[in-house]
């Protein structure tokens, strides 16, 4: 335990944190398995655990690598549409493809800033957006927006899980780790069972 710690202390200490923090960021924007939010919870968690004072930085770093993420899924629907790649016709993307175009028109601005928490979600919402010509000068402000409150939230958990545990980098990390991954099973179902909801009320009207 004493040398994951270790490691994990030099991690976090390393200039290179910021680079890899603002690489998987900006990735997660347009490919949903690139883990963005386990990597900034974690070096939160261990931030605060310690007292090493980066926080505000990751907050920012990750907060721009967010929005640049979210531009790119956004330019790649306006060139590429939304069923280029093996991955996009994957049911369940295929699904969150579908919710994402019959609301936009509806609650655009609801919809970019909450699917920013969904790693499926958010790629689906702007990819849409770009594919269906939502116009770029409106995208670019809420993305940014969605960006700072994401990371925020981010920092939040790994904060609380850096309180709770001191001095124990590793378990700080699992820890927020583990509560990300809960709020975004929560996250999940709720989206999930919107999306269910949909046709029915559509059925209704």
């Amino acid at each position: 335990m004493d040398i994951l710690n270790e490691l994990i202390m030099q991690a976090i200490a390393s200039p290179w944190l910021y680079l890899v923090l603002f690489a998987v960021t900006v990735i997660d924007g347009f490919f949903p398995p690139v883990p963005s939010e386990t990597v900034l919870v974690a070096a939160a968690a261990v931030a605060a655990s310690t007292g090493d004072g980066i926080l505000l930085l990751l907050g920012l770093v990750a907060a721009v690598g967010a929005a640049i993420g979210d531009n790119l899924a956004f330019l790649i629907g306006r060139r590429l549409g939304t069923s280029r790649f093996a991955w996009m016709r994957r049911p369940r993307v295929v699904t969150a493809f579908a919710y994402a175009q019959r609301a936009l028109d509806r609650r655009s601005a609801t919809l970019i800033l909450g699917a920013r928490y969904i790693p499926v979600g958010r790629v689906a919402v702007n990819m849409s957006a770009g594919a269906l010509g939502f116009p770029w000068r409106r995208f670019l402000p809420l993305s940014l927006i969605a960006g700072a409150s994401w990371s925020i939230f981010s920092l939040a958990i790994g904060l609380l899980a850096g309180a709770w545990i001191k001095d124990q980098p590793l378990l700080s990390a699992l820890l927020g780790i583990g509560v990300a991954l809960v709020i975004g099973v929560v996250v999940d179902r709720i989206a999930a069972a919107r999306r269910r909801r949909a046709p029915v009320a559509h059925l209704a009207g």
